[in-house]
């Protein structure tokens, strides 16, 4: 694993990541907490393929901005970029777009643990 992997992720505005869908609030807009979802899948799947077996990796923080508003049928991307390895934490820079314009940006704080030790934990 190294500094500077990415991965962008997708989807498009439909009725089931609105802000009145997810309960975040009563606009038929992209929800929040939709946005900050695709962040994490970006950041999980931009380390996926380096994990060991056995192991994958756990979202601990998020931070994020949320600028403008996606409206339904509206096609949005999320980026992550491994920017620090501390251990067993992955820091990443995240950004959402709708096509060219920035609709959040922030920081993405995930865990690398063992699947097996972490599901017994529960």
């Amino acid at each position: 694993m190294e500094i500077g992997k990415s991965h962008t992720s997708y989807l498009t505005v439909d009725e089931t990541n609105t802000a009145i869908a997810i309960g975040s609030g009563d606009m038929p807009v992209l929800a929040t907490p939709a946005m900050m979802a695709l962040m994490e899948n970006a950041a999980m799947l931009a380390v996926k393929d380096c994990m060991p077996e056995g192991r994958t990796t756990v979202g601990g923080h998020i931070e994020s901005s949320h600028l403008k508003p996606s409206p339904i049928g509206a096609k949005v991307e999320a980026t992550a970029v491994l920017e620090k390895i501390d251990g067993k934490k992955l820091h990443f820079k995240v950004s959402a777009r709708q096509g060219e314009t920035l609709i959040g940006e922030g920081t993405h704080l995930r865990f690398i643990v063992d699947r097996e030790r972490f599901m017994s934990s529960l």
